[in-house]
């Protein structure tokens, strides 16, 4: 079927169409809660329906949609038109989460801990752990950062200013558009929730974890969500907690702070450092600790089969993830600091064949894919015009190395059926996540300026279940009005994208053919800026 057609109904029966569609999403809805257990935040997580009731058609902007303000003015104020979503400032004034003024609304730079600044609270964390001149990156050591419960992201924003980039986490809760916020802003976020499935994030992948007020309870089911942190903290990693826990006098608020405290002793963690309304733990380098507890000891050690890097779709496991053995002798990660380990060859890298040679050639291939992609868009592009930026198929994250001199971010995407890539990404100090493109992906519609599609549709029509036009939908759906979209991948496929240029909006931008090298073809479209007027085209 054409996607002209699948967006296509007669104004006659408009109303009627959209009392169907709310019908049917709210009888999946109430039918999938039946299933869910809501004490453990199942009801947070992902639920795709199914092919038959999926919606294939394109989302407009909403109403007096305007071209988002530019970076780095961005991170401080948005348009209101854009995100037509007030109650969270109404809710959340007194804190300075954010502001409205007419038609925009401001960010003060404010949380539920930090009312006076995410910076001044930044500065405290870097103080706390002893860090030259504050500065949280301690000296390239700290690099990514899981914020979870992230709100607005205002924490992962003013992180941005010390070269850490952090990967902002929150689902659509009673906060409901928090993290389009975030994106909006230009900051990295995404949909996500700690419930019972493993975060889509590979083990060793964070130097800091963060909870402010995070409403998260972290002993429940035997400390599972602790743990599943520990998983994701590098050797050495730290994370560090605001709550009430950490320094109220209450009873009920005593008796969590002294479970708490159990447990992360039990998991070798140890304090930092506690000062005021904020502790931080910091994980173990080595092995030694855990060696040394009594085989009885709760929670015991994950199976040797475990795989800690397994993560689509895999349910947490109230278990400890041993340091690799690697890990333990060199007594941390061995990274290299940043900048540096971006074009470092990580340790990780033998995992899977690659010689530091491989790693650096594919390093300059990309950079050198990267400056032919910048000639092609230049015409329509200034140095501002691009912020967020996605990588389909990001196998090493050499696409976004190649941009680290350019005012963007880059979710590196790897897919969930291939190599396990992702940590050597993570290692590089990029952040991504694992995710199959034949669903949709965890972001709000409007969210991404770019799109890097490399042979992505030409491995989705080998998949059951969805097809080339569910993915470029899907790809319209996250992208920006006056976005742009680069796909990488053979010409036959080059070739049927261009039967739908019409019915999606987009604009030809430049194309490539592929090169003597057997390399792919290049084609690179731009979607129009079109608000909906109300009524729908007749059907063809």
């Amino acid at each position: 079927m054409m996607i002209a057609s699948r967006m296509s109904l007669s104004s006659g029966k408009k109303m009627e169409t959209v009392k169907l569609r709310l019908k049917l999403s709210l009888n999946f809805i109430y039918q999938t809660r039946l299933k869910l257990d809501l004490s453990v935040m199942e009801h947070y997580e992902r639920h795709c329906p199914p092919p038959e009731r999926r919606f294939n058609c394109l989302i407009p902007p909403p109403s007096g949609y305007k071209i988002p303000i530019k970076w780095p003015k961005s991170r401080d104020e948005v348009l209101k038109a854009n995100i037509p979503h007030t109650h969270l400032a109404n809710e959340k004034s007194d804190q300075n989460w954010m502001v409205v003024e007419g038609k925009r609304i401001h960010f003060p730079g404010g949380g539920t801990h930090f009312h006076y600044g995410a910076d001044k609270y930044i500065a405290s964390i870097g103080h706390m752990l002893n860090f030259s001149g504050d500065n949280l990156n301690g000296e390239g050591r700290v690099r990514t950062v899981l914020d979870v419960g992230c709100r607005v992201a205002s924490f992962g924003a003013y992180l941005l200013s010390s070269d850490i980039i952090t990967m902002s986490l929150a689902p659509n809760d009673v906060h409901q558009n928090q993290i389009q916020f975030a994106l909006e802003r230009g900051i990295p976020a995404y949909l996500g929730v700690l419930g019972t499935k493993r975060l889509p994030y590979p083990s060793r992948s964070f130097e800091l974890a963060h909870c402010s007020r995070c409403r998260i309870d972290w002993l429940q089911r035997d400390g599972i969500l602790l743990l599943e942190l520990d998983r994701l903290l590098r050797p050495g990693g730290y994370f560090a907690y605001s709550s009430p826990e950490a320094y109220a006098q209450d009873e009920e608020d005593l008796r969590i702070w002294r479970e708490m405290s159990s447990l992360a002793e039990r998991m070798c963690w140890r304090i930092a450092e506690k000062r005021n309304q904020t502790v931080i733990w910091q994980k173990p380098l080595t092995n030694e600790c855990y060696l040394k507890r009594k085989p009885e000891t709760q929670p015991p050690f994950c199976r040797p089969d475990n795989d800690p890097d397994a993560v689509w779709g895999v349910p947490m496991g109230a278990c400890i993830t041993l340091n690799s053995d690697d890990d333990h002798m060199n007594k941390g990660s061995g990274l290299a600091p940043w900048p540096e380990r971006l074009t470092s060859p990580p340790p990780r890298l033998a995992h899977f064949g690659y010689s530091a040679h491989m790693f650096k050639k594919d390093t300059e291939l990309w950079r050198k894919r990267v400056d032919d992609y910048w000639n092609m868009l230049s015409p329509r592009i200034e140095s501002d015009t691009l912020r967020n930026i996605m990588d389909m198929k990001a196998d090493i994250g050499s696409f976004a190395a190649a941009l680290k001199d350019k005012d963007v971010w880059v979710m590196n995407v790897v897919p969930e059926d291939g190599p396990q890539t992702l940590k050597l990404i993570y290692d590089r100090g990029l952040i991504g996540t694992a995710h199959n493109w034949c669903e949709a992906f965890s972001t709000y519609p409007i969210t991404y300026d770019l799109l890097h599609a490399w042979t992505v549709l030409s491995d989705t029509e080998r998949k059951k279940g969805c097809g080339p036009i569910d993915l470029m939908l899907e790809m319209d759906r996250i992208l920006r009005p006056n976005g742009f979209v680069i796909f990488r991948d053979e010409q036959r496929i080059v070739d049927s994208v261009k039967n739908y240029l019409t019915a999606l909006r987009w604009d030809v931008v430049a194309s490539s053919n592929p090169g003597q090298d057997g390399d792919n073809a290049v084609f690179v479209v731009q979607k129009k800026m079109w608000i909906f007027n109300g009524s729908f085209p007749e059907t063809g």
